[in-house]
């Protein structure tokens, strides 16, 4: 089961989407990182959360601005993989590209695949719309495709067969749905899934319960803001936060 620590473990008074906090998370042994990227105006992928920067009055988007104006705290992904190596799995939600969710896509698997070759690129799973996942499937085909949707989707697509018919077809690897939405009646669900090649994700799993219970139904991955919990019910990864030899 992979433990994906979310915007990775800040200490107290730390913030997330950092160098430090991904650096944490991983010698707590977390076995992934989740993050959020954003391009930049000159096209450089870098990790922040809500993509705005400044204090109110002088927000800016970092859509809108150059990689070299930027904080020093908000890494470009070349960093977080020079700092970090590649040897854990890396969940990513792909935020706000302006033109289009393909092609902030191709600018992070060729950083990854720089960092660490096909190696990294497998253990790099990219967040998106099943259209959008579709889309881009067949530009690159060593990348893990994640659909983030809702059970209502899933319902309204004609129930999981014939969703996770769609997400296969579609080359997608893995379903995500958030923590509240796998309840008991459908842990059946995860069987379903697997029995197509779909894996299945939870999102928002906080405390050690709902960590434990999707363990129970046999989820994949698990993404939570606590590191100890996450470690506890997933295992530890068990290795170095340093740059892959």
């Amino acid at each position: 089961m992979i433990g994906f620590a979310h915007r990775g473990a800040p200490a107290p008074h730390q913030r997330e989407n950092t160098l430090p906090a991904f650096r944490r998370a991983l010698a707590g042994g977390a076995s992934g990182l989740e993050s959020d990227a954003w391009l930049t105006a000159d096209g450089v992928p870098v990790l922040h959360h809500d993509g705005v920067l400044g204090p109110p009055g002088r927000r800016r988007r970092i859509s809108d601005l150059t990689a070299d104006r930027l904080p020093a705290w908000v890494p470009s992904l070349t960093a977080f993989y020079a700092e970090l190596g590649t040897s854990f799995e890396f969940s990513l939600d792909l935020k706000g590209p302006p033109d289009g969710w393909a092609p902030a896509a191709d600018a992070v698997v060729a950083v990854a695949r720089s960092a660490g070759g096909s190696s990294a690129v497998r253990r790099l799973w990219l967040c998106g719309t099943l259209p959008e996942l579709a889309a881009f499937r067949d530009r690159d085909p060593d990348v893990r495709l994640v659909n983030s949707t809702s059970m209502r989707t899933v319902m309204d697509g004609g129930g999981v067969g014939a969703y996770g018919g769609r997400l296969r077809a579609a080359g997608v690897a893995a379903l995500n749905l958030r923590t509240r939405e796998w309840t008991p009646p459908r842990a059946g669900i995860v069987g379903v899934l697997l029995d197509l090649g779909i894996a299945a994700f939870g999102w928002d799993a906080q405390s050690t319960g709902t960590l434990t219970r999707l363990a129970g139904y046999g989820l994949e991955a698990v993404y939570s803001d606590h590191l100890a919990r996450l470690v506890r019910v997933t295992g530890s990864a068990r290795h170095s936060a340093g740059p892959a030899a």
